[in-house]
């Protein structure tokens, strides 16, 4: 698989601010929420909104990725239209919308990761991602870089809340789990480092809503 994402055509329309990494303060914590949102909706909401308040996030980036590489790019909407839907639905004002990935040129997660480390050495990230993403978070590539890279916060989703005694991120640094009691703390703690979060869910799926089918498809 390429390390380099094709451009995106629509870029030439896009506000140049999304091509830009947020800026974050010193001492901040920031969740990096990311993936292809395509498209994105109410449950991906919901996955932040319940990251930024039990993690005591300052800010929370959106990050709206210009392709996954796991993922066939047939049914992929346009990055500019997927960054209009992020900002329509992702009200809270500490949630930064942005695309900066289809600048740096990268496609994976973890060279992703250690660019904003490398640029940001004075704020403190936690990566987020949803429960469902855990089945397959080991055929991303360099997955164990990842889980050393920062802490992480898997939010619980709708038929994934038991994903975390199988998957391999999981067993793997079992040792490194922390209670999501202690989540608040998450970010003080070096990587690897890892909570599993239970909240409310939505059964909105981002592959259903392109099929027009009903919530619960397994794709957010």
């Amino acid at each position: 698989m390429p390390d380099k994402p094709d451009l995106d055509v629509t870029t030439e329309n896009l506000d140049r601010r999304y091509l830009r990494m947020p800026h974050a303060e010193r001492g901040m914590i920031v969740g990096l929420f990311g993936g292809s949102f395509n498209p994105p909706h109410q449950g991906h909401a919901l996955v932040a909104e319940i990251a930024i308040k039990r993690l005591g996030l300052d800010q929370l980036w959106w990050m709206v990725t210009p392709g996954n590489p796991l993922k066939s790019r047939n049914f992929l909407a346009p990055l500019a239209e997927r960054i209009a839907e992020s900002e329509r639905i992702a009200a809270d004002p500490r949630i930064k919308v942005t695309a900066f990935e289809q600048a740096l040129g990268v496609s994976y997660t973890a060279n992703t990761l250690a660019r904003v480390k490398a640029r940001n050495p004075h704020v403190h990230f936690i990566w987020i991602m949803g429960a469902d993403s855990l089945q397959t978070f080991h055929k991303w590539q360099k997955w164990q870089e990842i889980a050393r890279t920062f802490p992480i916060a898997v939010i619980d989703r709708p038929g994934a809340t038991l994903s975390f005694l199988s998957s391999k991120l999981t067993r793997t640094f079992d040792f490194a789990r922390i209670d999501e009691d202690d989540a608040r703390v998450l970010w003080k703690k070096p990587a690897p480092a890892w909570t599993f979060i239970h909240g409310p869910r939505s059964g909105l799926s981002s592959t259903a809503i392109r099929n027009g089918s009903r919530p619960g498809s397994a794709d957010s």
